[in-house]
């Protein structure tokens, strides 16, 4: 009996390290420079919607991830938006030491409280528009996706 737990313990273990390595949506540009998001804001008349994550770390940013951003409902608003990942891993392997620096300024400015998962909207002169924090273990995405058409409608 021993042997089965362990067993299934080690099923679950691989299988949830499967789903943190899952992919954001290919068919999204999910850009990771705040200057190349405000140029790209600018020459499209589009707002920055920035993900704050901890993608290695954060549980809440792992299901927003797929719960949310890997939807075809959000793959259809996110046409509006210039989408910018700002991600704080723990591992450093996952991104290289310039783009955390890089991504420290960005925290630091529009990320103050440091709530992961964050979602932050800024115009093209990169001014704070909308703001929402968290996502709860009850996985419902009615909120964020009010949040998107209110930035949306708003802009």
């Amino acid at each position: 009996m021993k042997k089965l737990l362990l067993l299934f313990a080690l099923c679950v273990s691989f299988s949830i390290h499967a789903q943190d390595d899952e992919e954001f949506n290919s068919n999204l540009n999910w850009l990771t420079d705040l200057s190349e998001a405000k140029a790209e804001s600018e020459s499209s008349n589009k707002p920055i919607l920035i993900y704050f994550t901890g993608s290695d770390w954060c549980a809440p940013c792992k299901m927003l991830k797929q719960d949310f951003f890997n939807t075809e409902k959000f793959e259809e608003k996110a046409e509006q938006f210039v989408l910018l990942m700002i991600d704080m891993p723990r591992r450093t392997d996952i991104i290289t030491e310039e783009q955390k620096e890089k991504n420290k300024i960005v925290v630091s400015k529009y990320n103050a409280s440091g709530g992961y998962p964050n979602l932050v909207a800024l115009n093209d002169k990169l001014n704070i528009i909308g703001e929402l924090s968290g996502y709860t273990f009850l996985r419902e995405t009615d909120r964020h996706f009010a949040f998107i058409d209110s930035i949306l409608e708003n802009y």
